[in-house]
């Protein structure tokens, strides 16, 4: 049991701060929806928040190598609650318009980067002190995962509802507080193995650490394959989220209550597809169910909306479509950590996850866009054509079957932990 506690550590930290931001997810672009009735302005506030989320998560990779994920975690998290809980107080003396909301948007971006890239560096090390196969720990990570949005998605939308969506943003900054205080507590650091330390004179700089994470990621065919599927199908999942369901909800003469209801039934069926992955994913066959989730998750989605079918076909659709989406990031993990050298964790898989999320701040702009130039019915049918056509690529290029190959990266062996950081 024992060895256990830092996973659930962070799988309850997960489970906080995860829940936290999709109910802000909803609250925000709804706050801006609502208050402004502009799609573009409702994607350009999703810009300003995923842009810097990014970048941030690029450039912070070094660090957490050398200051350590656990102490990165807890600062961003400390902090978001300050910037987050701003939110709720412009919004209560009615001082929150977009010249203010924006700057904020974009401090929450900055230490949300780090913050999750932080928590994912960790990932390894717990596996190894739990004793347990890397593809189990990603999968019950993917489903707790799951399990926050699902909450988040569906407590989003009543309280929305409920109490307003700036109001509804305190409780988003009581979860990074709770994030923050559980790695804290229990969580412990990693003792730097005897051969990574060096002299200060003798190390390198932190751009010399930015370009090794950067060569070793473009020398892997099939990480860099991996980032620029990824990539894409994050720009039109990015565009559905913060714009285009919103934005049919709303002509559909619904509120943020079926807004809320929606993510959560996509996210709660997610987590059976999670809960399998984690049970059998050291013994299925990655790139077959890779393939045939990614094009259950994504195409589906853009269509029955697009047709404008019934609400029960659109909530289908959904359960079906998150069903699928629980296997990909349990195999997506795998496959990455599994290809990283220990040393290099923080920077390489910061780096990885930045680069594909990369089109997601330009997602919600090109959906509101589109929405206002072609209409909503068009702007779903080409959204849901290119994810179709991104998520063919694993039948078509070949650096997509090292998935099942043989791994060579892990050539360091892993830094042991100890509870005296």
């Amino acid at each position: 049991m024992r060895r256990g506690r830092p996973f659930l550590a962070l799988a309850a930290a997960e489970t906080f701060s995860l829940s936290g931001t999709r109910l802000s997810t909803i609250a925000i672009p709804w706050l801006v929806l609502s208050t402004t009735g502009s799609p573009v302005l409702t994607g350009l506030t999703a810009m300003m928040e995923m842009l810097p989320y990014v970048v941030a998560k690029a450039l912070g990779g070094p660090l957490i190598d050398r200051a350590g994920a656990k102490r990165i975690a807890i600062i961003s998290d400390a902090a978001s609650v300050l910037v987050v809980a701003l939110v709720p107080l412009l919004d209560l003396f009615g001082l929150l318009g977009m010249p203010v909301l924006l700057p904020l948007v974009f401090a929450m971006g900055v230490l949300r980067g780090p913050s999750d890239a932080a928590k994912q560096a960790m990932v390894p090390d717990i596996a190894t002190l739990a004793g347990v196969p890397l593809e189990r720990v990603t999968g019950v990570a993917s489903a707790i995962e799951r399990l926050a949005s699902t909450a988040g998605a569906a407590g989003a939308g009543a309280l929305i509802g409920l109490i307003g969506p700036g109001q509804a943003l305190l409780v988003n900054a009581a979860t990074f507080a709770a994030a923050a205080l559980i790695v804290a507590v229990g969580i412990p650091g990693p003792r730097r193995a005897p051969a990574l330390e060096s002299p200060p004179a003798e190390r390198a700089s932190y751009l010399d650490d930015l370009r090794e994470g950067w060569r070793f990621l473009r020398g892997d065919a099939v990480l860099v394959s991996i980032v620029a599927m990824v990539a894409v199908t994050n720009l039109f999942d990015q565009a559905y989220h913060a714009v285009l369901l919103p934005v049919w909800t709303r002509d559909a003469g619904h509120g943020p209550e079926l807004l809320g209801t929606m993510f959560a039934s996509f996210a709660g069926a997610s987590i059976a597809g999670a809960a399998i992955a984690a049970a059998i994913g050291e013994r299925m066959p990655r790139l077959v169910v890779y393939t045939v989730a990614f094009l259950l998750t994504g195409f589906p989605r853009f269509l029955v909306p697009a047709l404008d079918a019934p609400i029960g076909l659109v909530f289908a659709t959904l359960v079906i479509a998150g069903f699928a989406s629980g296997f990909l990031n349990p195999i997506l993990s795998a496959v990455i950590f599994q290809r990283i050298p220990k040393p290099m964790t923080g920077r390489v898989t910061a780096l990885n996850t930045a680069l594909c999320f990369a089109l997601v701040p330009f997602g919600g702009l090109a959906g509101g866009a589109l929405i206002s130039t072609l209409g909503l019915a068009a702007a779903l049918f080409l959204m849901g054509g290119g994810y179709l056509a991104t998520t063919l690529a694993p039948l078509a290029l070949k650096s997509f079957r090292g998935f099942d190959g043989e791994i060579a990266a892990l050539t360091d062996a892993r830094v042991p932990w100890s509870s005296s950081r």
